[in-house]
């Protein structure tokens, strides 16, 4: 019996988002929202509806050559900064006495962005700010009754794996909290910074002291030494210093911020409960476990400040933004299938990858089957299209975490092997690629075939995992 098996992070797939970023900021650069949700501003097309897979599927195969014969000089040298870009999951909660238990139940949502630790930081009505942080799963770092130590109606949170700073030490764990000339802050980031490196040396030549491994420390101190006359513009002050992908929270004495960069490589989300509660979240999914309505993206370079009553200010990051470089492997393999990240379905755009194999790639089988998890969907479009049975013939246990991005051994030995040059598809081509895993057959989606999934907004997405061209130079001097 003939099978095929499609696993999302053994191919190569493209998306594209239907927000573009407009050129220049709107004027006046600041602007405010009600309480109760309004559609953003004319300047900013929304995205929180799911974006239509605009494409139409050619009457012939297109000629699968995305990979390159060509053999890899065995000593090409590759940086640490090629390596899988640190994936984490944030949230946060502003204005609810439940804020806490709340985030908690957000990060369970986004436990599959990161299983090497977690932690919630919370303020009062006081100022007083408490945290709880561990290794580990959310449900071990946040089990029953430690949450009276969490009292407050604003908090955030974060999920971690990391591929910078050391995985499991606690003092890398987030959100860091710090005390400022303004008062206590704390954040919690999803991304990396490339010019992290020498942020941090030029701070430390100026008597900084670094507590821990992490990048995003350096925030912290950035917005320690800046002039700015308020909290808000110092944090304003530090992001721009920053170079790379970054999708923030910080927690204020007065206040919930929410942050994306420029380009918004990192997903974030706002959303609404029904009492009027805004919600931040890396994902979509972690909005709909808490019962609060998607409103939109958080837009790359925007700033979003929540006040006490729940009142809503965005403001420009800069005065002019780049075209956004969204990450496309959010869509192949990090995101649950039921968000809709950067503006789209994630169900339905992995379905759109199978369809899209199937036409390009068709072979004589009698099943399809996938490798779980990620694989699935695109499988069930694979089927659909080819009009073959789907099966399920792999099965993983989920009392175990995401083997891509699991705390342990072997994903350290995973990490050690992410060098281009020690990649397969980087040293062999198709034909010997099928050879070497025994394969009848074996193809790739092309890249012209993840094009025409994207649509017409196909050059708003970064495709540097697969191109190694990326919108800011991972291999910068500076690092």
């Amino acid at each position: 019996m003939a099978s095929i098996n499609l696993s999302s992070s053994a191919s190569l797939f493209l998306h594209e988002n239907p927000f573009i970023s407009p050129p220049n900021p709107p004027t006046p650069h600041i602007f405010f929202l009600p309480k109760t949700p309004l559609k953003p501003s004319p300047a900013f097309a929304s995205n929180s509806q799911p974006h239509k897979l605009p494409f139409k599927f050619p009457s012939k195969n297109p000629i699968t050559d995305l990979l390159s014969t060509k053999k890899n000089d065995p000593n090409d040298q590759v940086s640490d900064s090629d390596k899988p870009r640190e994936e984490c999951g944030v949230v946060g909660i502003s204005n609810d006495p439940e804020s806490s238990r709340l985030c908690s139940l957000s990060l369970h949502a986004l436990q599959h962005r990161g299983q090497d630790a977690a932690g919630i930081v919370s303020v009062d009505n006081s100022s007083q700010f408490q945290s709880i942080t561990g290794l580990g799963l959310v449900s071990e770092v946040f089990k029953e009754g430690r949450f009276e130590q969490l009292q407050g109606n604003s908090a955030i949170g974060h999920v971690r794996y990391s591929t910078s700073g050391a995985a499991s030490t606690i003092k890398n764990v987030q959100p860091f909290v710090s005390r400022t000339k303004f008062g206590q802050i704390a954040v919690a980031h999803n991304g990396n910074f490339v010019n992290y490196k020498s942020l941090r040396k030029t701070l430390e030549e100026d008597g900084a002291i670094f507590s821990a491994t992490s990048d995003t420390e350096v925030v912290l101190h950035l917005i320690g030494k800046s002039k700015a006359n308020t909290l808000l513009l110092a944090i304003i002050d530090a992001c721009v210093e920053l170079k790379g992908a970054y999708s923030m929270v910080f927690l204020c004495n007065d206040k919930l911020i929410a942050i994306r960069d420029p380009f918004g490589f990192r997903p974030l989300v706002m959303g609404r409960r029904r009492n009027g509660v805004v919600v931040f979240a890396s994902e979509s999914c972690a909005l709909d476990l808490i019962e609060a309505k998607l409103d939109r993206d958080v837009f790359p370079g925007e700033v979003v400040v929540v006040d006490g009553d729940n009142k809503i200010m965005s403001m420009c990051l800069l005065d002019h933004h780049p075209q956004p470089k969204q990450c496309i492997f959010e869509h192949i393999y990090f995101s649950q299938p039921n968000s809709l990240v950067f503006g789209t379905s994630v169900y339905e755009f992995r379905y759109s990858i199978g369809e899209m194999l199937a036409v390009e790639s068709p072979v004589g089988c009698d099943v399809v089957v996938p490798v779980p998890d990620s694989g699935v969907v695109a499988a069930l479009g694979y089927a659909a299209k080819a009009g073959v049975p789907f099966q399920q013939g792999l099965i993983r246990s989920h009392y175990v975490g995401r083997t891509f991005i699991e705390k342990s051994q072997a994903w350290f030995i995973i990490k050690s092997l992410l060098f281009l040059k020690e990649l397969i598809s980087n040293r062999m081509n198709v034909g010997e690629i099928r050879e070497f895993v025994g394969a009848d057959s074996l193809a790739f989606l092309s890249f012209d075939g993840l094009q025409k999934i994207a649509g017409s907004n196909a050059s708003s997405y970064c495709y540097g995992c697969f191109t190694a061209k990326y919108p800011i130079d991972p291999k910068d001097q500076e690092m």
